[in-house]
């Protein structure tokens, strides 16, 4: 495992426990979050639409990690508290050990 991708994982972690101050230090201050119902949301729209969702304890778990150059691209399933389970691929960008840019490609739940 890379150091990219490690941190990546730990990204998932932190989200899944509400850790925003693992947040606060890792993301890029232009960090971008792009999913279908939320394109080109700033740093600030992210917290305000997207961590919410955090700390709800939901599992995460990671069917690949592959880094390419700055970017590691991931697919998950997610496991939510009442047992719906999802699938999403995403796309991290990094610059150094910071977070610049994820854009979330929504899935399918599984059964």
């Amino acid at each position: 495992m890379t150091k990219r991708t490690q941190l990546a994982q730990e990204y998932y972690s932190a989200f899944a426990t509400g850790d925003r101050g693992f947040f606060e230090e890792h993301l890029a201050d232009t960090f971008t979050f792009s999913a279908p119902p939320d394109p080109h949301l700033d740093r600030a729209g992210y917290f305000e639409r997207c961590w919410p969702g955090a700390g709800t304890g939901q599992t995460f778990n990671f069917i690949r990690l592959i880094e390419v150059g700055e970017e590691v691209i991931l697919t998950y399933e997610a496991r939510q508290p009442n047992g719906e389970t999802g699938r999403n691929t995403e796309i991290l960008t990094f610059e150094g050990d910071k977070l610049i840019r994820a854009e979330v490609y929504f899935g399918w739940k599984v059964t």
